[in-house]
């Protein structure tokens, strides 16, 4: 590849900590584009397949991993032969219902084949802002991680209006790698990374490998559409998640998701994608933040 990004920190006797020595516990968000093929709106299992396998390759070498997945709608809207994303709310939360199920039961199976154990977990902006409710969440996920179960995440889109605002999920993942205490969130997307400007639209962007430190120039970088029919997520959604997961204390990584190999990639210090690095403020308030920005 043209680009090898080297994520190293010094330690003792000038030797270096790569990638797959610094981090611990991973937090890997993947949206329905990724998902689905475009031609029908339906599960690629091929993918979900290498995914899983990527997952819980990381899993055996000791990580704690967490899965952030969308497609519950998707999902649904294509079982029930529902061909445009449906606009009214409460059809969107029936796709969901329907979904949901069916995506869960294909990543229990897949899973199971690769003699992993994975186990759902549906949040709701309510969830993170409610002290007692955020608690019980991350107690949660704490006792999975223990017993060496991977957790599946998801929005409650079913009894949730906020799934817009999550952004197919790019800020909900952020919020999930805040909570666990995550070291790493790897967003999974259908471009390379952040560009100085839209590289569908203009051949001179440029790629950006690493950003050390959120700011104006960077934010005015993003693009707030999306190309894809079944996703809700654009950059804006995507530098929204990388500041909340850099604030509290996690790198952060955009990468293309067509591959799923990638995931690999990354922990061989090897890869394509944008770099957001850790910027930890004590003073980052996740509750506070999230009735601040979703209301």
């Amino acid at each position: 590849m043209w680009y090898s990004i080297k994520r190293q920190q010094k330690i003792k006797g000038n030797k270096y900590m790569s990638n797959k020595a610094k981090y611990k516990r991973v937090v890997i968000k993947i949206g329905s584009s990724s998902l689905t093929h475009p031609e029908t709106g339906r599960l690629n299992l091929v993918k979900m397949e290498h995914l899983v396998r990527q997952i819980g390759d990381l899993h055996n070498q000791g990580f704690d991993v967490c899965l952030v997945s969308s497609g519950a709608i998707a999902v649904g809207r294509a079982a029930m032969s529902i061909e445009k994303r449906p606009e009214e709310t409460s059809l969107k939360q029936a796709c969901a219902a329907v979904g949901q199920a069916r995506l869960m039961m294909v990543y229990q199976k897949i899973f199971s084949e690769y003699n992993q154990m994975a186990g759902q977990i549906l949040l709701t902006k309510n969830t993170m802002v409610n002290p007692v409710s955020r608690e019980n969440a991350g107690n949660t996920f704490e006792q999975l991680f223990r017993l060496g179960i991977i957790p599946v995440v998801n929005e409650n889109d079913t009894v949730s209006t906020y799934e817009m605002q999550f952004g197919d999920n790019d800020t909900l993942s952020a919020l999930v790698a805040s909570m666990v205490g995550a070291d790493l969130l790897i967003l999974l997307s259908d471009i390379d990374g952040l560009y100085t400007d839209d590289p569908h639209k203009n051949p001179e962007a440029k790629l950006l490998k690493k950003v050390e430190h959120m700011d104006d120039s960077i934010y005015g970088m993003a693009k707030g559409s999306t190309g894809s029919d079944v996703g809700t997520g654009g950059m804006t959604t995507k530098l929204t998640a990388a500041k909340i997961a850099t604030l509290s204390g996690a790198d952060m990584i955009i990468a293309n998701g067509k591959d799923v190999g990638v995931i690999q990639d990354i922990f061989q210090d090897d890869y394509v994608g944008t770099l957001f690095c850790a910027d930890k403020n004590a003073n980052f308030n996740l509750a506070n933040y999230i009735m601040e920005t979703i209301g």
